[in-house]
């Protein structure tokens, strides 16, 4: 799933979209090579009532950023909310897909120096809003980076380690980054 990322006027804006992309793609990948068995799946790790399974989680991930789109950037379509109970990976991967193509119209809003009509990041609606710059990137990276710990602990926890190869692929930026459509790789404009 490649879209073309927009027209962005900055060097930081550039790569916000870019970098926000390949985080996309490590989810996606993550999804692709689950074993079905662990997708609603819940382990003994944790008390009961405090277990998030896989689908809860990255269906959280996308419900985010939905909210992210829907209070930093409400003239942006705000991709509709998956259902945590009954999400399927086909899903989840589609939603993630379009939440973040609208994240990264927002970053490119925001850090693209082309007077963007978002001017504040608003986390959530309790939070104070934050100047839009590099922190509201790392926030969002932050926030999905727990997240796959937790995809990937609870699949090795329920029997369903995900394989060496997707494992150690998360990392290799250049091939993510070029599956992305920026041939160039990190640090180069494409």
């Amino acid at each position: 799933m490649t879209t073309r990322p927009p027209k962005v006027h900055t060097q930081l804006g550039r790569a916000a979209v870019q970098i926000f992309a390949a985080n996309d793609r490590i989810n996606q990948i993550l999804i692709e090579h689950l074993d079905p068995a662990v997708w609603k799946a819940k382990t003994t790790a944790k008390p009961r009532g405090q277990v998030r399974t896989i689908a809860a989680i990255f269906t959280h991930m996308h419900n985010v950023r939905c909210k992210w789109v829907r209070l930093t950037a409400p003239h942006l379509k705000v991709p509709p909310q998956l259902d945590r109970t009954h999400c399927t990976p086909q899903q989840a991967r589609a939603g993630l897909a379009d939440s973040a193509v609208r994240c990264g119209e927002m970053l490119a809003e925001a850090l693209g120096g082309a007077g963007g009509r978002v001017q504040k990041f608003l986390r959530d609606g309790w939070a104070r809003p934050w100047p839009v710059g590099p922190e509201m990137l790392c926030y969002m990276l932050s926030h999905e980076a727990h997240h796959r710990g937790q995809v990937c602990m609870l699949a090795h926890q329920l029997g369903f380690p995900l394989p060496k190869e997707v494992s150690y692929g998360i990392w290799n930026w250049e091939k993510i980054w070029k599956e992305c459509g920026s041939p160039g790789g990190p640090g180069y404009d494409s």
